[in-house]
């Protein structure tokens, strides 16, 4: 990843660790920009789960190209996006450019407060 593939505005620490502070254009000024570079770079896995359901093994193995699978879920329900394993949004199915995307419609706020 070269320095030319994000564009991110410039910011300078100020203040309290975790507490932010504006300017008059209201720009954060919690981190330096530099300061987060170290995580672009940290692979996180993300799902997007449109359903579920279960099955014994047996009817599992007897799935073949054109088998249904009834899900848990309504058609236009929204779907839950999770990223490393944790609920974090919900969203709506896209097609773009013939191919399928998530555009998220709510973040979720963490349950234990962090």
């Amino acid at each position: 990843m070269s320095d030319n593939d994000l564009s991110l505005p410039e910011l300078s620490p100020a203040g309290e660790p975790g507490r932010s502070m504006t300017t008059r254009d209201d720009e954060p000024r919690d981190k330096l920009a530099a300061d987060l570079k170290p995580v672009f770079d940290v692979p996180v896995s993300i799902q997007a789960v449109i359903g579920r359901t279960s099955m014994p093994v047996a009817q599992l193995l007897q799935l073949g190209p054109g088998s249904v699978l009834e899900l848990d879920r309504r058609v236009g329900e929204a779907i839950d996006i999770y990223v490393n394993s944790r609920l974090i949004a919900r969203g709506e199915v896209v097609v773009v450019d013939d191919r399928l995307g998530v555009t998220m419609t709510e973040i979720l706020k963490s349950e234990s407060g962090s």
